[in-house]
């Protein structure tokens, strides 16, 4: 999730479901090979204006088609209505149909609580690359039933609530490849669907649900269980708060308008934070072969470092100017947080976080200090509570918020937790028709994400790996961690690749991705400057970003720079 706007940015202040956990069929052993899919053909685009008056689809309104050039540009609505509160709503959507149409579809998943229809250039996850339109797909984008104008309300709306959960893409596929048929004269040959944060979430919905629809799902840093992240920021922002100078305060993040909020970032400050991060290179960095400023090896990495023990405790437990220790109190809210919050009874409220670099990096204040206090209270009392009531960060007590999440009733046809699944079914990861038909799956997911836990993307792998009869699900998914990477780019990282490209020769070609090569950001990079590359690293430091479990190791000779000197082991 993006955090430039308010439409973006709640791309992941919330977090929700055990959506998946296990793939759970006695004929999915890990040695059964998927079916080979064949590869999309290319069209010329047929017509576009005329698709205004010529398109017919149930509950559909095509509101314009025009030609802008190297695509056809069409905007329209579905199942427009009147809300149970009065309000009108209806699933906005646009797509965009390249003149030179490579056969192929992508369905767009977008950010935060969604209520805009983002531009369908089908963005790739990681820095800015080359998106889905550009490599002739034709793309569709939506606002998933809502707009942002309704962004505090839609909750309480319980139709609105569905779309968002998962009925938006339910409804927009079958219209699009339909449209998508009467523009080129032929339906896709291969269909896809990807996104980023919330889009991630939206891409696992569908693997689960829609497993028939889609042949490639690309899940970037999914936030599946949108409700349990957005409480557990909640119940943070709690243990940061006695670190915090009393009284101080920070500008709204979303809108300079709005009331200020507690500048939590005063007790856990930017040199504290990168002190946390020189500690974790210091046990960590040499574990994948160099010593290079990277910590590839993420899980030897979190066996070998410890809070308490690694990073300079401060003489007299005072807090220094420079930031160049931790306090006791601070290196206990360090390890509580990490470890994900509890409840009273000691259960997690959600997974613990990776120890990583990415801690220094700027994206992880502004999730963990800014939005926990600005976005996941309107997340969690608005969308996530049945029925939405309000929520106090500074006050809400956890145990309470969670028994609403659970709670369904007539009017809240399903609970927050259920939100993204079959109703009062909150484990529905059965991929047996994804896999059948030779549909693959990809995920990534930054090691060092502040809101959604790559930890938990790793954990529901090895749920479906279990799910396997004791093989490995590797032949239709796979997980490519980004170390260093905050919450779906930046920090310092190699954060720009494409994913898309790999998957559509595994899904068309049959051709594995052992690894994906990643780059850095640097100065004259022309998809945008990460300015939090270190400046130690070359501009386009590339790496292989490995398919877990593998790791990337050096060769141990060799330009480090360089992503062919290092191997997936």
């Amino acid at each position: 999730m993006k955090t430039t706007s308010l439409k973006v940015t709640l791309a992941g202040a919330a977090s929700a479901v055990f959506l998946f956990s296990f793939l759970g069929c006695a004929n999915m052993a890990g040695n059964d090979k998927p079916a080979q899919l064949q590869a999309a053909s290319g069209k010329a685009l047929g017509q576009c204006e005329a698709l205004a008056s010529s398109f017919k689809f149930n509950n559909t309104q095509i509101n314009s088609a025009a030609s802008a050039g190297a695509y056809c540009l069409v905007k329209g609505e579905m199942f427009k209505r009147k809300g149970s509160d009065g309000r009108d709503y209806a699933i906005g959507f646009e797509m965009r149909l390249p003149t030179d149409w490579s056969g192929r579809f992508y369905y767009q998943g977008n950010g935060g609580l969604d209520g805009v229809v983002q531009p369908a250039l089908g963005a790739l996850g990681g820095g800015p690359l080359t998106g889905a339109l550009a490599q002739g797909f034709a793309v569709i984008s939506s606002d998933a039933g809502h707009t942002g104008a309704q962004t505090g309300v839609f909750g309480a709306e319980p139709q609105a609530r569905l779309d968002y959960g998962y009925q938006a893409v339910q409804k927009l596929t079958p219209m699009a490849k339909a449209l998508i048929g009467e523009a080129y004269g032929k339906a896709p040959d291969r269909s896809y669907i990807g996104g980023c944060s919330n889009g991630g979430r939206h891409v696992m919905v569908a693997m689960s649900r829609f497993g028939d629809q889609y042949d490639g799902y690309l899940a970037g840093a999914p936030g599946y269980r949108l409700p349990n992240a957005a409480l557990a920021q909640l119940w943070g922002a709690q243990q940061w708060a006695p670190l915090a100078t009393a009284g101080a305060t920070a500008p709204h993040p979303l809108s300079p308008q709005a009331p200020r909020i507690a500048d939590l970032t005063t007790g856990f400050n930017a040199a504290e934070r990168q002190t946390v991060a020189n500690a974790v290179l210091a046990k960590c960095d040499a574990l994948d072969g160099a010593k290079d400023g990277m910590v590839m090896a993420t899980q030897a990495c979190q066996a070998a470092f410890d809070v308490m023990r690694d990073v300079p405790a401060c003489a007299g437990d005072t807090r220094d100017a420079g930031g160049s220790c931790l306090t006791s109190a601070q290196k206990q809210v360090v390890t509580d947080v990490f470890a994900g919050g509890k409840l009273a009874d000691g259960s997690a409220i959600y997974r613990n976080f990776p120890h990583d670099i990415g801690i220094a990096g700027n994206d992880w204040p502004r999730w963990k200090f800014a939005f926990a206090l600005a976005l996941d209270p309107l997340s969690v009392g608005t969308v996530f509570s049945s029925p939405p009531t309000p929520v106090n960060a500074m006050t809400m007590k956890a145990d309470e918020r969670l028994a609403l999440f659970n709670s369904v009733n007539d009017t809240y046809k399903e609970s927050g937790l259920s939100l993204m699944t079959p109703p009062q079914n909150d484990n529905p990861t059965n991929l047996a028709a994804l896999k059948a038909r030779g549909a693959k799956v990809m995920l990534y997911h930054g090691v060092s994400d502040p809101i959604f836990s790559a930890e938990d993307t790793r954990q529901w792998v090895e749920r479906v790996n279990a799910a396997q009869g004791g093989g490995s699900a590797s032949n239709f998914a796979r997980f490519f961690p980004v170390p260093g990477m905050n919450h779906c780019s930046g920090g310092p990282s190699v954060d720009q690749f494409d994913m898309l490209t790999s998957l559509v020769k595994w899904v068309e070609q049959g051709i594995a991705p052992e690894s994906v090569v990643a780059t850095a950001r640097g100065a004259g990079n022309a998809g945008g400057v990460n300015a939090e590359v270190p400046k130690g690293w070359a501009a386009n430091r590339s790496r292989p970003l490995c398919a877990y479990p593998k790791t990337a190791k050096y060769s141990g000779s060799g330009n480090v720079e360089d992503a062919s000197n290092f191997s997936c082991q």
